[in-house]
């Protein structure tokens, strides 16, 4: 920087052919600056986004402690735009990716459950995650309110929780419903099949002979996750990922 203020302090002294050559550098000089410090910003842009991304993916934990909301917020809208069911097995985060599945711990007695992340909250200092009322029945916290958790992550938004059937397998379905008799089973395909084309009947070949209510299969997960998260979000909270492997 001392080199351009002295290219600019003896301009005046110059001749004219000396000036054009001075103010060239003094250009050249102050266009290297500029350019430098666009690459520098770029970088540490994309530096920061890299690591928030990766900061809340598989394997991420934290400690601290749950609450848990229900009554006063069934039925209403959640953060993510889906209706809140106080009977699914959703939880409230402040800082974590919709869709993220996370297992939480109590600390005290072990006992586990595993939830989705649908909304925002809890803003209470210490508190962590906000549990729906099934989450927090599951972990036997609905008397005590507040208890003390460890969460991990065990599936980024996108992808299958680790170490469940579904990591392992080769192609996904939702599940609308479970049906005793093949009528119902068509009855509701009939019905929801206005909103959702590719539905299909499908009948377990094991001994239930259970009769289940599916979408067309998809070969990622990814993708089948997006429509799952649209179908809880717009027609049926209770809908769910399944494995459908290949006929």
């Amino acid at each position: 920087m001392s080199r351009l203020v002295k290219l600019s302090t003896t301009l005046e002294s110059c001749k004219p052919a000396a000036i054009k050559r001075a103010m060239a550098a003094f250009r050249a000089e102050w266009t290297l600056v500029l350019l430098l410090a666009v690459v520098l910003s770029v970088a540490l842009a994309s530096c920061a986004s890299t690591v928030g991304a990766r900061g809340y993916g598989v394997g991420y934990q934290q400690k601290g402690y749950a609450s848990w909301y229900g009554p006063g917020f069934h039925g209403k809208t959640a953060a993510n735009g889906e209706t809140y069911n106080q009977n699914a097995l959703t939880a409230a985060h402040k800082k974590l990716p919709f869709e993220t599945m996370v297992e939480v711990t109590r600390r005290d007695t072990g006992a586990r459950v595993i939830v989705r992340i649908t909304d925002r909250g809890p803003f209470v200092r210490g508190r962590i995650i906000d549990l729906s009322k099934e989450a927090a029945r599951r972990l036997d916290s609905i008397g005590d309110g507040v208890v003390p958790v460890r969460i991990r992550v065990i599936s980024a938004p996108g992808r299958a929780p680790r170490g469940s059937s579904l990591s392992r397998a080769t192609g996904f379905a939702v599940q609308l419903g479970a049906f005793t008799d093949v009528a119902g089973a068509e009855a509701a395909r009939q019905r929801l099949g206005r909103r959702i084309p590719g539905l299909r009947v499908v009948t377990s070949a094991n001994p239930s002979g259970s009769i289940r209510l599916l979408t067309r299969r998809y070969s990622h997960y990814e993708r089948v996750s997006r429509v799952a998260r649209n179908i809880r979000r717009d027609l049926l909270r209770e809908a769910f990922i399944v494995s459908d492997p290949a006929p």
